[in-house]
């Protein structure tokens, strides 16, 4: 039998009044909670909707912390006035995200009940792949002197569905992003009519004359059937003579592409291809694409 969380309940009786602490520990995700004055059913993860017990997550992806059927606020005119705190530190002690009251749209209060409370997380800029973050969650009732609190480590990742290959070159991030659902796709589905971005963050090595750098871009993409659905050879080529702006280079590349009327047989193998035309710096990134209707 796996044990997969420990608790440790108090309770005390002074003078007729009855006070509660707790303490939780989710040994698989590391998930940890503790109340004081207020206490919860159930603290769970969930990701595209369905509860997860895992502290990895891919770049882009989005996961909520549920705080469900929280018990101890003071009640006004039958509501409650729960103020939710969010910080994300770096193992370093940086604040990458912050927000002091994520219900300070209820002014009024909240008269669901259970109730249930929750933080998203969308795991992208300014957090980073490859790096380890905290998440610090403070619940704390606004009519009286109650507190649950969640503490949760998570790692980032690159999307390993996305294989890359590289001279002389470096960058920050590589992903797919869609602009119809703005936001990263992790998962690599696509539809047809959808826009897809193929997306280079912080690219260096390329050669520099006056502030310009003089990139080409391909892109190819063939289905399972060898039919050739992408084909663009150089997206920059009106670059060739009067470059781009190293600052802009160095940010954020872009290409996109849309599957609109397109018949083809899963997966659809995509190449993009990156290369300096003044030097031998190149990066080339392959990913296979399920399109579906």
């Amino acid at each position: 039998m796996r044990i997969s969380s420990v608790t440790i309940i108090l309770l005390a009786l002074f003078s007729g009044c009855q006070f509660s602490k707790s303490v939780n520990k989710d040994l698989v995700s590391g998930l940890l909670t503790k109340g004081d004055g207020l206490s919860c059913e159930e603290v769970y993860l969930t990701s595209g909707g369905e509860k997860i017990n895992r502290n990895k997550f891919i770049y882009g992806e989005e996961f909520i912390m549920n705080f469900n059927n929280i018990e101890g606020f003071t009640e006004e005119n039958a509501a409650v006035f729960p103020l939710m705190s969010m910080i994300v530190v770096s193992t370093q002690g940086d604040t990458v995200l912050y927000a002091d009251d994520l219900y300070s749209n209820y002014p009024d209060g909240i008269k669901l009940n259970p109730l249930l409370l929750t933080s998203e997380i969308t795991v992208a800029a300014p957090m980073e792949s490859g790096k380890e973050y905290k998440l610090y969650i403070k619940i704390s009732d606004k009519k009286g002197k109650g507190v649950f609190s969640g503490e949760f480590g998570f790692n980032v990742v690159p999307n390993d569905k996305i294989v890359t290959e590289k001279t002389g070159v470096e960058y920050n991030e590589i992903y797919l992003y869609s602009k119809e659902q703005e936001r990263v796709i992790t998962d690599n589905k696509v539809s047809t009519n959808e826009t897809t971005y193929f997306v280079f963050e912080g690219l260096t090595g390329f050669s520099e004359d006056g502030g310009m750098v003089f990139p080409g871009l391909s892109i190819k993409g063939t289905d399972k059937g060898g039919k050739l659905i992408l084909d663009f050879d150089d997206l920059f080529a009106e670059y060739s003579e009067k470059g781009l702006s190293v600052v802009d280079f160095n940010k954020r590349i872009l290409s996109n592409f849309t599957l609109s009327g397109t018949e083809l047989l899963n997966p659809l193998h995509c190449e993009i291809l990156i290369w300096d035309k003044k030097s031998e710096a190149k990066i080339k990134s392959v990913t296979d694409l399920e399109v579906g209707q």
